[in-house]
């Protein structure tokens, strides 16, 4: 029997406001993310506003598979009512969530992807989630602090050249 989908719900940070993504954000989120080093390590190319929009359009739609809900936040810094990237966590029944994050090159050495990725993950464990996980590559070395400050560690395991980050909650 598999869990009820989970829905990204509005949370808040110290600093930021996570809020669930709509896809009345690809235009302001288009220039957030339109920096090609932010595809450095995960590959691809910036997208238009456009081709960003039609990506949130699937994203919001849900992934078409009720034993996977697909939760995904744009960052709002609150300092200066703007948006500054993303986190999203995609959720299975067996209470595993993968997550990630991004923060507009602008914003970056600030802490903010650590906020919102200890966010994310405190919402998270509230939840039906037990296993967090993340794939960060071995050379991102900022990633992997990010990783490290939402109480992720890293395993042995490897996913298409990424190292695989875990947490995991002590039964309830």
């Amino acid at each position: 029997m598999s869990e009820p989908r989970v829905s990204a719900e509005p949370l808040r940070t110290d600093r930021l406001d996570l809020l669930p993504l709509r896809v009345e954000h690809a235009e302001e989120m288009a220039a957030v993310l339109a920096d090609p080093a932010l595809h450095h390590f995960i590959g691809g190319e910036p997208l238009s506003p456009d081709g960003l929009r039609a990506r949130y359009e699937r994203l919001v739609a849900g992934s078409g598979n009720p034993a996977v809900s697909w939760c995904n936040w744009v960052l709002r810094l609150r300092a200066g009512s703007c948006l500054v990237g993303t986190v999203q966590a995609t959720i299975t029944a067996d209470g595993t969530a993968e997550i990630s994050w991004v923060i507009g090159t602008p914003w970056q050495r600030r802490g903010l992807a650590s906020e919102a990725a200890r966010g994310l993950v405190a919402w998270l464990e509230q939840g039906p989630v037990h296993t967090v996980v993340a794939h960060v590559h071995p050379a991102h070395q900022a990633s992997a602090t990010v990783a490290a400050a939402a109480g992720l560690t890293p395993t042995e395991e490897w996913q298409d050249g990424e190292v695989r980050w875990r947490r995991q909650r002590l039964p309830r």
